[in-house]
This record gives structure tokens, C-alpha cells and sequence, in this order.
């Protein structure tokens, strides 16, 4: 019989990044399937606008997305939203140089 080991305690199903956009806060979805998307997405390159929605799509969930059409961004933000949120949600370093460390709820 194979030996079964129980790894469910170094797992994180609860924490989500979240990003602050004036006084608004956004949970970032960093599921392991979609931040596979959001990678293939930004090795493409292309930058192009359906890019861009898939990744917003991938990232916020309706409710946050909601929230996001609220603040009225222009597309130069829009797009730093989009990558900023994907660099979080992936793990890689804020601007300050810090490791993201995830919100608790």
C-alpha cells in the first residue's frame, strides 16, 4: 500500500493579494491555473487588447472588476493596473523591493 502524506497544512487556500488603487482595494485572483494564463499571455509578447482583457478577466473576478470600472482609469493606468496586479499575483517584487506579502482576511 502507498504511504499517504497529508500536505494540506503547507497550503494557502485562504490568502489573495490584494492591490490598493487610491481607496480602493482589489483581491487579485492567483490561482495556480490562471497565473499559468497570465504568464503565457505576457511571454506572447504581443500586447495586444484582447491580451490585456484576458488577463484583466484572469485577475479580478466580476465583483472586483466592478469596482475596477468605477475608477474610470485611463488606458495608461488600466495597463499598469493589469501588469502591476500580475506581478503581485505571480510573486514578484513590488516596486519598493519588498516580496509581496499577502493580505489576511
Amino acid at each position: 500500500m502507498s504511504k499517504l502524506i497529508d500536505i494540506t497544512d503547507k497550503l494557502n487556500f485562504e490568502e489573495k493579494p490584494i492591490v490598493k488603487v487610491k481607496d480602493t482595494e482589489l483581491v487579485i485572483n492567483n490561482d495556480a491555473v490562471s497565473m499559468l494564463k497570465v504568464a503565457a499571455l505576457f511571454e506572447d509578447g504581443n500586447g495586444k487588447s484582447k491580451d490585456v482583457i484576458e488577463m484583466y478577466h484572469l485577475l479580478f473576478d466580476e465583483s472586483e472588476r466592478e469596482k475596477i470600472e468605477k475608477l474610470k482609469l485611463n488606458m495608461h493606468d488600466f495597463n499598469a493596473l493589469i501588469s502591476e496586479s500580475a506581478k503581485i499575483a505571480t510573486g514578484d517584487l513590488t516596486d519598493e523591493g519588498e516580496a509581496q506579502t499577502p493580505a489576511t482576511t
